[in-house]
């Protein structure tokens, strides 16, 4: 699956820990990375300084859903299930 134009879910439902670019106290989930254009788009891809977990992540049906809402609905459920207890 190629990544859905103007979504950008995955910028925003899920959290990075670790500090990055621009974000060095790094991404609470629910926030709108700082990279994330007004197009939805992220200003890193390509770049070296984006997060290695950002490079990683692959667009799937399975996450993004059929549509920008589902893919949110989706990743925030996938990060509160990664919550340690």
């Amino acid at each position: 699956m190629q990544c859905r134009a103007g979504c950008g879910a995955c910028c925003v439902a899920p959290s990075i820990v670790t500090p990055f670019f621009g974000m060095p106290q790094g991404k609470p989930a629910g926030v709108a990375c700082v990279h994330l254009t007004p197009g939805r788009l992220c200003a890193l891809f390509g770049d070296p300084r984006r997060p290695a977990v950002c490079s990683a992540f692959q667009a799937d049906i399975a996450v993004c859903g059929d549509s920008r809402a589902a893919a949110l609905a989706n990743l925030e459920q996938l990060e509160i299930l990664s919550r340690p207890d």
